[in-house]
């Protein structure tokens, strides 16, 4: 389960960040926040925080699989 939260998080950032952008760019419609360039500023910012921890994820995901394997292939040794 490990690498799960950051994954999570990352994603919830990407969308949360593309979401605050197409605000800010005045692409949502009927939001109090449509066309506040501060939206068009931190929405990027956000979408890139969320991306970097989804990264961060998949490799504590990786490398859990890699000790699971060793730890594994050790046990099947002995």
């Amino acid at each position: 389960m490990k690498g799960w939260l950051w994954l999570t998080g990352g994603l919830l950032a990407l969308v949360l960040g593309v979401l605050w952008t197409a605000q800010g760019l005045d692409l949502v419609h009927d939001s109090v926040l449509s066309g506040v360039t501060a939206m068009a500023v931190a929405g990027p910012v956000v979408a890139v925080a969320g991306v970097a921890l989804m990264v961060t994820g998949v490799r504590v995901r990786a490398r859990f699989k890699q000790q699971l394997a060793a730890q594994q292939d050790h046990r099947a040794e002995s």
